[in-house]
């Protein structure tokens, strides 16, 4: 056997199998994300039972690794990634004794939370901006950690030391809910909106598709994640 090969049996033997562990605990974690959105469902649509439907929650199953929750006229949707990650150079996580005396540590699945309007799915406006509001990272031995905005920024970030809990997914999914809701459509400046195109306003008329978002003209990388 020559070296080549030796390295590559060596890959598949662990890093290769370390990243199927990672992608199994992942998997595992989307499926409890589920459950948790269908019992949080369950629970708001029973307490607003008196109240105007429209602002009732529906639950999605968008697949084996995608869900969407609607709450009024939010859409949240929980979007697993299908391949497993490893942390960038610059990452302060690196500074983590848990990474330093194990590389293999900081092989990660994400799953993404992103917000969107409601709206643009209801009238296919394909051209409206979604918002990446908090990613999940959870390694092999089901330690994890939440990058994200406001509520996100403050807790969940003792990667090596929290293990991932039901408990935990719960309040990640609260936290994520009541972020939407707090988070407003704001009026786009005028300059930026005051010339359309003959197709946009044809697209206008027949799917309403001119392109919102609730901070139209910026993106989420313009954003410092570190302000509340």
């Amino acid at each position: 056997m020559n070296e080549v090969h030796s390295d590559i049996l060596r890959i598949l033997k662990e890093k290769s199998v370390l990243k199927q562990e990672v992608y199994d605990h992942t998997l595992e974690t989307m499926d409890k994300i589920k459950e948790i959105l269908k019992e949080t469902v369950h629970y708001f649509n029973n307490e607003l039972r008196d109240t105007d439907k429209r602002v009732h929650l529906e639950y999605t199953d968008r697949g084996e690794m995608e869900a969407q929750l609607k709450i009024a006229g939010d859409m949240l949707i929980f979007s697993m990634h299908s391949n497993v990650f490893e942390f960038n150079r610059e990452h302060p996580v690196w500074q983590l004794p848990y990474l330093k005396d194990d590389k293999t540590n900081s092989y990660c699945g994400i799953i993404n939370i992103f917000n969107f309007l409601a709206d643009s799915f209801k009238y296919n406006r394909f051209d409206d901006l979604g918002y990446l509001i908090g990613r999940i990272f959870i390694n092999r031995q089901n330690h994890f950690m939440v990058e994200g905005k406001r509520q996100f920024g403050f807790f969940y970030n003792n990667f090596g030391k929290d293990i991932l809990t039901r408990e935990n997914l719960k309040q990640i999914i609260d936290n994520a809910i009541r972020y939407a809701l707090d988070f407003d459509l704001l009026v786009p400046p005028y300059d930026a909106v005051k010339v359309v195109t003959v197709g946009q306003i044809h697209q206008k008329m027949e799917n309403a598709r001119i392109s919102t978002g609730k901070r139209l003209g910026f993106t989420f990388n313009s954003d410092d994640v570190s302000n509340p």
